[in-house]
């Protein structure tokens, strides 16, 4: 395809067009996290003395297949300029009216996941006049554990993103007053996160949170937890100490310290809290922050509780891992939130997939985004998922990051809230329910 080149406060950055959309892969917004910079705060990418080719995705934080299966596909790629965003742009909004922005944050865990997924590639999306950018982050101790006493370099790439999609995404048709910021799972959780940091207030001004966790972890816990896994490795837990493992093994260390170490207690990593950018919990802090941003924001209704192809079930186990970790942070959030002027609505998407045989993790995310067609969706939803329900969710999604009020009424954070339901089965594509979260509330 045709190259395409763009100037802009970042430098001279060369993408590629189709004629209709304008795409921008793997461009740097921070200097490489290498080196001494392996473990230290976010440092902004320095302007680019010559074009940038942004013809191909960055270098990922993820390394090799740190998962045999995943629902989304999700590629690595070897390297170290690993701190990327890839631009997504209509083609005729570069010279146009600026358009509203969608940054999105992708899930795995804190642990792995990819910006180079072709679910992100988001056509769709793109062709409804919305600039689409995907963003990496550190993942794993890289990202999220105590080294040296600091523990937000996450969160500090997540804002450092941002930050350059404010300077920048003019040059590329996009409005820096309108940016919706997303995620999934963990990306999700990185929007609460965001919406509960004071410092990340100024960059972002709607947000959506698919499947998120509302989980963050103290400081003195992620010491903790650093320290059990450096004495686990035989390294004092620096950055030194951790600097001398090979990013692959210490990855592998984190997946699978369950399996390895099940009696040693949790490892798992998140956002840290008590610090200058998340300076109280994301549950805490979404009580006092972001509450003048519009928030969509919902769940699955099987999440990790899917019980498999065949058919639905009921778990034997109450309470579901579904209601503990995904829809009860919907709920508490809605309550947090409660005094919100811009206001909270709440989803819950429930087709089940005759593949999976459930409303699985990650299955709603091709209809938000309309992308039947992109690789691996078939083999989790079928070759007959309701398109339009697909029609119906991409319009929500699509309405929303271009400003306008969800068509159904806003949570109040109170008993029997309003939520839409996503298509229970294939002919039924929504529905509006009062209280359909209200099974989680005894996990309040």
């Amino acid at each position: 395809m045709p190259s395409y080149e763009v100037t802009c406060a970042a430098g001279t950055i060369v993408g590629f067009t189709d004629g209709v959309d304008a795409r921008f892969l793997g461009i740097p917004f921070a200097e490489a996290p290498t080196g001494a910079r392996r473990f230290a705060a976010t440092e902004p990418r320095a302007v680019f003395d010559e074009p940038f080719s942004a013809s191909a995705f960055g270098a990922t934080p993820q390394r090799g297949q740190p998962y045999p299966v995943t629902t989304i596909p999700e590629p690595s790629i070897p390297g170290d300029d690993t701190l990327t965003l890839n631009v997504f742009a209509p083609h005729d909004a570069i010279t146009g009216e600026p358009a509203p922005v969608l940054v999105w944050i992708h899930g795995g865990g804190y642990v792995a996941g990819s910006a180079a997924s072709p679910w992100y590639g988001c056509a769709p999306v793109v062709r409804d006049g919305i600039v689409f950018v995907s963003i990496s982050y550190r993942l794993g101790v890289d990202g999220f554990a105590a080294v040296d006493g600091q523990a937000d370099r996450g969160v500090a790439d997540w804002l450092l993103a941002l930050a350059w999609v404010r300077d920048n995404i003019a040059a590329f048709g996009g409005d820096p007053a309108r940016v919706t910021v997303a995620g999934q799972s963990a990306g999700g959780g990185a929007v609460l996160a965001l919406l509960a940091s004071p410092q990340a207030q100024p960059l972002f001004h709607r947000a959506i949170a698919v499947s998120p966790i509302d989980i963050s972890t103290s400081l003195d816990e992620a010491r903790r937890r650093s320290a059990v896994l450096a004495e686990s490795l035989g390294i004092e837990p620096t950055a030194e100490g951790f600097g001398s493992i090979d990013p692959d093994a210490l990855q592998d260390a984190v997946i699978h310290w369950g399996e390895r170490h099940p009696q040693a207690g949790e490892l798992s990593l998140a956002p840290v809290s008590g610090g200058e950018l998340l300076p109280l919990s994301i549950r805490d802090g979404l009580g006092v922050n972001g509450l003048d941003k519009p928030l969509l924001i919902g769940s699955t209704a099987d999440e990790f509780d899917s019980p498999g192809a065949g058919g639905r079930a009921t778990p034997a186990v109450f309470p579901r891992e579904t209601d503990t970790l995904f829809r009860a942070a919907v709920l508490r959030t809605a309550r947090a939130r409660a005094s919100a002027p811009a206001g909270t609505w709440l989803y819950s998407f429930d087709w089940a997939s005759p593949i999976v045989g459930g409303a699985a993790h990650c299955i709603d995310l091709p209809f938000f985004f309309d992308i039947f067609g992109a690789e691996g969706v078939e083999a989790v939803l079928g070759s007959d998922a309701p398109a339009a329900l697909a029609d119906r969710m991409h319009r929500e999604f699509v309405a929303f990051v271009r400003g306008e009020e969800p068509s159904w009424p806003a949570a109040r954070g109170v008993e029997a809230d309003p939520v839409l339901v996503f298509g229970a089965d294939s002919t039924a594509t929504t529905r509006l329910v009062e209280g359909a979260y209200d099974d989680v509330l005894p996990l309040l």
